[in-house]
């Protein structure tokens, strides 16, 4: 479902509020969104101004952002231009997908100039563009549409501004009865939804869809039939309109019964069966709809190249493991080598220098069979038996280091089994620690190294979910939250809690008196942020803080722990969602 006119509508009468406000932080958290945040009429508002392609939207914003160490091109030349202005207006065009904002800010030489941010709610077209309005001369865009890209409109630096190609269809709000009936006149084969979205600017093919629907009440037919009429579509059309115009607005968020399918509008969607949630605001609709799913989103985007890498060094491990195997296989005849040499030297005097093959008595044999030994004609008969010692002795020794080797592997396979794991939970603050990570540990070439090393004396943001009992539970999701969480913020007689030989997070009881029902969510979230969050009966260890130990040179998150307890539990999404969370 996508945002419509009307959604937009309903936003910007919510803006109002902003209008005669003060633009005191801009901040870019991503390559898409902006945040502004205004101070305005006694309240701090956090806006958003997203031109993500798939997410696209304008609403105030309750959600943390994560902001980069360095702000973004276009983040620093807002700040240029507009931080610290004053809003003086904010528009809809028409019943577009379009936002003006005028922003009044006094430029570098202390003189008062405009500016105008423009939001294009255009899907994968959307743009920010920011512009001089005596000039209509575009400052800078978000994202760039070049020549080559587009032929009709151009958003570079020092082009000029051309809006997006109009539709040349009717405002809904400004359309009286007679010219709605001239759009059914023409004799066409579409169904009504399908010519009422082609005939009026803003109205989205689920709007459509509820005006059909709703026009059933105004034309019933024999047998409470219902038989098509326009005036019917009217009227449901009227009864719409005017909520729209008197800023009636009744936000809600429908669930599809028959497919789970989630749809939003401003008013109630009486066509879709399923359970519905109202909000107070068009704003709070729009985070609760697209909060989660815009964040996803971005993650999936930020994650793809440390999954693709993380993904091939375990494989290379995998392979590296199944190489290490074999070697250590063909070790195990290193005592066959012995033998031979033994043999050889046994019968030095029937070798003559040139032979390639000896046959002898096998005297290890039971049966004492008869053996054919390869030699090398170029060496001596003592040389050929030395050569056969010396493959026993390097295949000895290799053992060792093969087995010392595997177990490495090992270790390297489970650090990274683990990773990917965290990175199928994380955020966009625990994909930068996890990438800071893999930087340190020589993983990734460290680019910033002053940077990060400033970042790293940041205490790590930890997820403190509370339990039905009011004890406060703290989840790390990724080796410097465990690491942080485990080794430094708990206390001694806090319960730690792991999955059992299973990747995933390290989960802390703040507390040393707690009920099983606790216990019991505790290992709930446990199980829930680990690799084995889709299984069922998962073991999830537990015991006391003071038990858990980091063993020295150890890669990050990974410590040993005595005296344990498991509990089974079947991870569960709503059980999780029933529990408050606070980022601390």
């Amino acid at each position: 479902m996508a945002l419509d006119g009307l959604v937009l509508h309903a936003v910007v009468h919510e803006l109002q509020a902003c209008v005669g406000g003060r633009i005191n932080k801009i901040h870019q958290p991503t390559d898409n969104d902006v945040v502004l945040h205004i101070r305005a009429q006694g309240q701090n508002i956090k806006l958003l101004l997203s031109a993500n392609p798939t997410y696209p939207r304008v609403h105030a914003t309750e959600l943390p952002y994560v902001n980069p160490v360095e702000a973004p091109m276009f983040c620093m030349l807002l700040r240029k231009h507009v931080e610290g202005g004053i809003i003086e207006a904010v528009d809809q065009v028409g019943m577009e997908r379009i936002l003006h904002m005028r922003v009044r800010h006094r430029d570098e030489l202390g003189d008062m100039s405009s500016k105008l941010i423009v939001v294009e709610i255009m899907g994968r077209h959307s743009n920010m563009i920011l512009l001089d309005p005596s000039t209509n001369t575009i400052i800078d865009g978000i994202h760039h549409v070049t020549p080559s890209i587009s032929a009709y409109r151009i958003v570079m630096p020092g082009s000029q501004y051309v809006a997006p190609p109009e539709q040349e269809k009717m405002n809904p709000l400004e359309t009286n009865e007679a010219a709605f009936l001239r759009v059914f006149d023409t004799d066409s084969r579409d169904e009504p939804e399908q010519r009422i979205v082609a005939a009026f600017s803003g109205l989205s093919p689920l709007i459509a869809k509820e005006i059909t629907y709703r026009s059933r009440n105004y034309a019933p037919g024999p047998g409470g039939q219902f038989s098509f009429a326009p005036e019917a579509l009217w009227q449901a059309f009227a009864e719409i309109m005017t909520a729209v115009r008197e800023h009636k607005y009744e936000p809600v968020i429908v669930e599809q019964s028959a497919n789970g399918k989630l749809f939003f509008a401003m008013t109630p969607l009486t066509h879709i069966e399923g359970p519905s949630a109202t909000y107070p605001t068009a704003s709070a609709c729009l985070e609760q709809f697209y909060g989660d799913k815009a964040e996803r989103d971005t993650v999936k985007q930020r994650v793809a190249d440390l999954l693709r890498f993380l993904q091939n060094e375990k494989n290379k491990n995998v392979k590296k493991l199944e190489k290490l195997h074999e070697t250590l296989e063909d070790s195990k005849d290193a005592d066959k080598h012995r033998i031979l040499g033994e043999l050889l030297t046994a019968s030095l005097h029937l070798i003559k220098r040139g032979d390639k093959e000896l046959q002898t008595v096998n005297y290890y044999d039971e049966e004492q069979a008869m053996i054919r030994i390869a030699l090398d004609p170029l060496l001596t008969p003592s040389d050929n038996a030395q050569r056969y010692f010396k493959k026993y002795t390097k295949m000895k020794n290799s053992t060792a280091i093969v087995e010392d080797q595997i177990a490495q592997t090992h270790q390297e396979i489970d650090y990274l089994s683990t990773l990917l794991q965290q990175l199928s939970v994380a955020s966009l603050q625990d994909i930068e620690e996890i990438r800071d990570e893999l930087m340190e540990q020589g993983y990734l070439r460290d680019r910033n190294k002053k940077q990060r090393k400033k970042k790293k004396q940041d205490r790590p943001a930890l997820a403190c979910y509370t339990s039905t009992d009011g004890v406060p539970i703290y989840v790390g999701k990724n080796n410097t939250q465990n690491e942080y969480l485990t080794n430094r913020l708990s206390s001694p007689m806090d319960t730690w809690l792991h999955t059992k030989d299973i990747p995933g997070s390290h989960v802390v009881i703040r507390s040393d008196n707690f009920s099983d029902e606790t216990l019991l969510e505790a290992a709930q979230l446990a199980a829930y942020f680990s690799q084995a969050k889709q299984s069922s009966q998962v073991p999830v260890d537990y015991t006391l803080i003071k038990h858990v130990h980091k063993p020295n040179g150890s890669k990050p998150g990974f410590v040993i722990y005595v005296n344990q307890k498991t509990v089974y539990v079947t991870p569960d999404e709503s059980k999780i969602k029933q529990l408050s969370v606070t980022i601390k």
